[in-house]
């Protein structure tokens, strides 16, 4: 299921196209109907993401809460700004630049999972041809360009469809769409979602409470002391309390792999035996990762590339990790043969060597 970072990008397009606008809600599959009635013509006030949970708010506080989950999917569309000339991807500091956008034209992007099947984090997605950086100018900053389509997930990627039907706004609904959102220039269809809802705002506050900090909603100070007391509290491995909700948000398979890495921390260690200044560095780290990754689209995890090492690396996911899905080939720092195995159905990824 998609991580953080890209959740964080998908509220971006929505302040960006959708905030203060008017909005049309429909259910064309029928299955979100009454829910969609209680948010058809209203304005939206605000987006947000929290962890791998997104939270739409409209006139009167009134919610609409999504999880994407496994096969949850956005498809954005509109008549927007073209950039042209893209953002240029961050560096390792998570700075980016800045590029125009021009040519105005209809565009469509799928933002959430990598295939119309819905796909898991474990599965493999093709190699994008655009990289994208920290201003989401348009729709087309997300890195769909014309007749391109956008599916986002653990790695965001591009792949070439044939004969876009771009004349038409709003396009027809593809698939079974949950919901439709639809104001005079832009359109996102959702479908297959774990969870799609209309809340009050008590409501989402008891969902954000069960949460762990988010790196970009909470506070850095706040965020480090929930999560080391969180984890201290735990004789749970380390590995498993990354991918607890409840602990921290955001992070997925990818991230834990590579955070556990980056820390050169064996996964199975229990979370309550952890030294503090570890556990810190942990929150840091994903600090870090997680504000490359918004603003590049990419789960990046490597840092001190060169020139063509980075361009690969944003251009192939097996240039772009350390430790994940490399089971069976040797470690970039030792040399020791990557590891798999299945932790709580989930797969695990680490150095036998260099993580104890």
């Amino acid at each position: 299921m998609p991580e953080g970072h890209s959740v964080h990008r998908i509220a971006r397009q929505f302040g960006r196209h959708f905030v203060g606008r008017r909005v049309s809600a429909s259910s064309p599959q029928g299955r979100f109907a009454d829910g969609a009635a209680l948010i058809d013509g209203r304005t939206m006030t605000d987006a947000r993401a929290v962890g791998k949970q997104m939270f739409l708010e409209f006139d009167d506080a009134v919610w609409l809460r999504v999880h994407l989950g496994i096969y949850g999917a956005w498809d954005f569309a509109g008549a927007v700004a073209s950039a042209t000339a893209r953002p240029a991807a961050s560096d390792s500091s998570g700075s980016a630049s800045e590029s125009g956008a021009t040519e105005p034209e209809m565009l469509t992007g799928r933002m959430g999972q990598t295939g119309m099947r819905g796909a898991s984090d474990d599965d493999d997605a093709a190699a994008p041809t655009t990289v994208v950086g920290a201003h989401e100018e348009s729709l087309a900053s997300i890195g769909a360009p014309r007749r391109t389509r956008l599916r986002m997930a653990e790695a965001e990627t591009e792949s070439a469809i044939d004969d876009l039907a771009l004349e038409g706004f709003p396009p027809d609904p593809i698939g079974a769409v949950r919901v439709r959102l639809l104001t005079d220039s832009a359109v996102a269809d959702l479908r297959g979602p774990t969870a799609c809802e209309v809340l009050d705002a008590a409501a989402v506050q008891q969902v954000i409470d069960r949460l762990g900090p988010d790196p970009l909603i909470d506070d850095a100070d706040a965020g480090e002391e929930r999560m080391l007391a969180r984890i201290r509290r735990r004789r749970v491995p380390i590995g498993l309390l990354l991918m607890d909700q409840s602990v921290v948000s955001g992070i997925g398979n990818v991230y834990r792999a590579e955070l556990l890495f980056r820390a050169r921390l064996d996964p199975h260690a229990l979370g309550a035996d952890l030294p503090e200044d570890v556990i810190r560095g942990l929150w840091r780290d994903w600090r870090y990762l997680l504000g490359v990754g918004v603003d590049t689209g990419q789960m990046l995890t490597m840092d001190g590339l060169d020139e063509e090492s980075r361009r690969l690396a944003l251009r192939n996911r097996a240039d772009r990790h350390w430790v994940y899905k490399r089971e069976g080939l040797p470690c970039r720092v030792c040399g020791t043969h990557i590891v798999m195995e299945l932790a709580a159905a989930r797969k695990l990824y680490y150095c036998p060597s260099c993580q104890v």
